[in-house]
């Protein structure tokens, strides 16, 4: 079975999402990747919510976290029933109650991140649950310290330029961090600070002249374009992938990207969550060491 998944968002199929979100009426979803492409720690989906879509409350075995890529929706949880609008994001950590229901006048889009993937041989790993009280939705204020499972994410964020303590909504820290370096800048939204323990979901920007070359990682990677075009590869297959575009590189994919010449700006997830060391393997340092050790050889 191949080592990775690429699917085109012009031909994504939304389909009831059925046992996976219970009593759910104007809720589609697309299955991007999971168990039958032989992913063992990823299931990642987008989600269309309807104004008058809802579901029941219910529960998952698995984590899952969550942004809005459009439109806005309400999610309801015992922490809070919140209103998200596009550029939120937050996790549903495993046996919380939860449930959704659309907002405004237009479809909301949601990416979700499933992990470990849901089973369809155990009911979806899901299960219907006595309703939430009614309560009015709030905001996500990411300012606020009793905000934990919620955040909120903007084109401002990936700027390197408004970095600065007087433009940051929320106090500088590792939590509003930027990492920035080989024309890269990356974002995260959701991890193990905001309460996540089994995967994690930031956003990825590249300059023109960004690139990643060939690496792999101890864990699985999905990527779902925003904006702009990436050149991809995946174990020497190249793809350009354009925004509503989505891959996957599973453990052992070995995978490189670079911009086409235009900024490009993509949703990633990683599951399991990154090691704390030897998380990446480039292929450049390791070809390093063979020439080295044989040239080595060739000098005894």
């Amino acid at each position: 079975m191949s080592k990775f998944v690429v699917r085109r968002g012009a031909e994504a199929e939304y389909l009831p999402p059925g046992a996976l979100i219970p009593g759910a009426a104007g809720i589609a979803r697309w299955r991007a990747v999971g168990e039958a492409d032989g992913a063992a720690h990823t299931e990642f989906g987008v989600l269309r919510i309807e104004p008058d879509g809802s579901s029941a409350t219910h529960v998952h075995s698995f984590e899952y976290s969550f942004h809005v890529l459009a439109g806005e929706v309400e999610l309801a949880t015992p922490e809070a029933t919140v209103r998200l609008v596009a550029g939120d994001y937050g996790v549903v950590p495993i046996g919380v109650p939860h449930r959704w229901r659309g907002s405004g006048r237009e479809t909301a889009v949601v990416a979700d991140l499933v992990t470990p993937p849901a089973r369809e041989r155990h009911g979806f790993d899901t299960f219907r649950v006595a309703e939430l009280p009614e309560a009015e939705p709030l905001p996500v204020d990411p300012r606020d310290p009793r905000t934990r499972s919620f955040g909120n994410i903007t084109a401002a964020h990936m700027n390197p330029g408004r970095q600065s303590q007087d433009v940051l909504a929320v106090s500088a820290s590792m939590r509003t961090a930027l990492l920035v370096y080989s024309g890269i800048s990356l974002k995260m939204m959701v991890d193990s600070d905001l309460g996540a323990t089994l995967g994690a979901m930031f956003m990825v920007r590249y300059e023109p002249d960004g690139k990643a070359g060939p690496h792999d990682h101890p864990l699985e990677e999905a990527y779902l374009v925003t904006d702009g075009e990436v050149l991809a590869t995946f174990d020497g297959e190249e793809f350009l992938l354009q925004p509503g575009d989505f891959a996957w590189a599973g453990v052992g994919c070995v995978h490189a990207f670079a911009a086409t010449g235009a900024e490009v700006t993509w949703l990633e997830t990683q599951a399991p969550q990154m090691p704390p060391r030897h998380a990446y393997r480039f292929a450049r340092d390791w070809d390093y060491l063979a020439e080295k050790l044989a040239g080595e050889a060739a000098g005894r």
